[in-house]
């Protein structure tokens, strides 16, 4: 992957992503991955790209925004060799956790983190970088980062295949970002 440049990384993405509009509602285009996902050279490629970024920054996790994140995130830590901690919606992880809430289109919701999830980093914070492929309004990635912190991370960056870039949801970020793709 060294000699491809980010450019040509965009068109790849661009080219194997798939837009159905209408979905899940009228007026709405959603943008699925599962077309990146099934090209074996192009998810190398993404992977390959945030190894690169982040293989000077002392990272010692990835953490992932369910489920998406988990996808992306688990390459990425096995490609790292750092460990990976799950972000959960309520009541789906099986021991204690801090939870956070956020606000949504219509309504709040609620993500939740183990308590223990950097429990491998001595007297250490653990340096961490959030992944997920999709930033939108922002609300899950700050409630993420917020996460991270009460359970003894620093989020280094957040990092995103796709941005929509006209809701803005990089300023409600806490840390810096990056992204491959602005659609």
């Amino acid at each position: 992957m060294s000699d491809l440049k980010l450019t040509d990384l965009q068109m790849q993405v661009k080219h194997h992503l798939r837009e159905i509009p209408n979905y899940p509602k009228e007026g709405i285009l959603f943008y699925d991955i599962t077309t990146i996902l099934d090209n074996a050279s192009c998810l190398h490629n993404i992977i390959d790209f945030w190894k690169m970024r982040y293989e000077r920054e002392c990272i010692t996790h990835i953490v992932g925004i369910e489920s998406r994140g988990f996808t992306f995130g688990s390459a990425l830590a096995y490609a790292l060799g750092v460990g990976f901690v799950p972000v959960r919606k309520k009541g789906k992880l099986p021991y204690k956790t801090y939870a956070q809430e956020y606000t949504l289109e219509y309504g709040v919701d609620t993500l939740e983190i183990h308590v223990d999830a950097f429990k491998n980093q001595a007297d250490e914070r653990a340096r961490v970088v959030l992944v997920d492929d999709l930033l939108a309004t922002g609300g899950t990635a700050a409630a993420s980062i917020e996460l991270i912190k009460r359970a003894g991370g620093d989020c280094v960056e957040a990092c995103f295949l796709i941005r929509l870039a006209e809701l803005g949801g990089e300023k409600k970020l806490a840390t810096r970002y990056m992204n491959i793709l602005d659609v």
